[in-house]
């Protein structure tokens, strides 16, 4: 059985297989295929000659010290169809898996950003499987916004969590809770941020519910929150879209703890935050009576990303509620 050379080389060069790689790997499932065969000679080797392609199998011939002293070609009947077929299957199988790495290698540098895809029906009910061109991408059931309806045909924007080659071929994971979704989508519509200009600080997130973020500016003059927001609150409203209307609060960030934290409690209004413990983080908020159910939020939630957001444990009283009778949220 002949390998055509050429053809051989041509390929290598194409997918940059190192020629040698590729023949070594025929060789040896040559040797396996042969082992398995009737009647196959014990020290037995495949061998692909170089210059004209031939594959035969080699076998040692020992003299009476245990010593090589020569060499036989074995050529058993079907042994050179059983060839072919093994050097065609290796072949394509190195072809393979070195597209399968071209395509690891290309979306590797997509880690940690947004890409966009085409809902696809899957065997798996749970999953969810997303057509990105020269690969299939999945979000799993942990990475899946509560709630949220994936159609098929869909188009949808998702989040590279991890990329990495699979038994059966490359596996691009998505992600559709993950908060670095929000702060990437805010990067696609603001030019600011995009220039620096604008700088998104800190986000915290509860995936189909509320998203709060914190951002500052770099240069004088520039409003961050209205960067975010936009021109009639276009920008803002592009990213919610995208979310099926999650609700983003978008808050000035500062190196004053006390200020942070106040502003981390929007759209509440605080009267008061006062640091009660730099080392364990912790500080008290006073807000109007009227503020109270509106800084705390439906089931805590607006109190427990502020807290998420800043880092701070944060207890919540009204300006005529007694201490013990509101919650400290961490």
């Amino acid at each position: 059985m002949n390998v055509d050379m050429k053809v051989l080389e041509a390929l290598t060069i194409d997918r940059d297989i190192p020629l040698d790689r590729l023949i070594t790997a025929i060789e040896i499932a040559v040797k396996t295929a042969y082992n398995e065969m009737e009647g196959a000679k014990p020290f037995a080797h495949a061998k692909l000659d170089r210059i004209t392609g031939e594959i035969k199998i080699v076998v040692p011939v020992f003299g009476p010290d245990g010593e090589k002293i020569d060499e036989i070609v074995d050529e058993p009947a079907g042994f050179s169809r059983i060839a072919s077929s093994t050097a065609r299957k290796i072949i394509k199988e190195k072809m393979r898996e070195s597209k399968d790495l071209e395509i690891v290698g290309e979306f590797s540098a997509s880690v940690g950003d947004i890409v966009s895809g085409v809902i696809q029906q899957g065997r798996d009910q749970k999953m969810v499987y997303i057509d990105l061109g020269r690969v299939e991408g999945k979000i799993p059931p942990h990475e899946q916004v509560p709630g949220e309806i994936y159609n098929h045909g869909d188009r949808i924007k998702c989040f590279v969590v991890d990329v990495k080659q699979g038994q059966k071929g490359p596996e691009v994971l998505l992600s559709r809770s993950h908060p670095a979704l929000v702060k990437q989508l805010f990067a696609l519509e603001v030019p600011e941020i995009r220039d620096r200009v604008v700088e998104i600080m800190g986000i915290a997130r509860e995936a189909g519910h509320r998203t709060k973020i914190a951002v500052r500016a770099h240069r004088a003059g520039v409003s961050p929150k209205g960067a975010l927001i936009g021109p009639m609150g276009a920008r803002a409203r592009a990213v919610m879209d995208e979310l099926h209307g999650e609700k983003i609060d978008i808050v000035d960030w500062s190196d004053e703890p006390a200020v942070y934290v106040g502003n981390a409690l929007a759209p509440a209004r605080v009267s008061k935050v006062e640091v009660v413990n730099a080392d364990t983080r912790s500080a008290k908020v006073i807000v109007p009576d009227y503020q109270l159910s509106l800084a705390i939020g439906k089931d805590g939630q607006n109190a427990r990303l502020a807290a998420r957001l800043t880092g701070w444990r944060i207890d919540i009283h009204s300006d005529g509620a007694a201490p013990a009778d509101t919650p400290e949220v961490s």
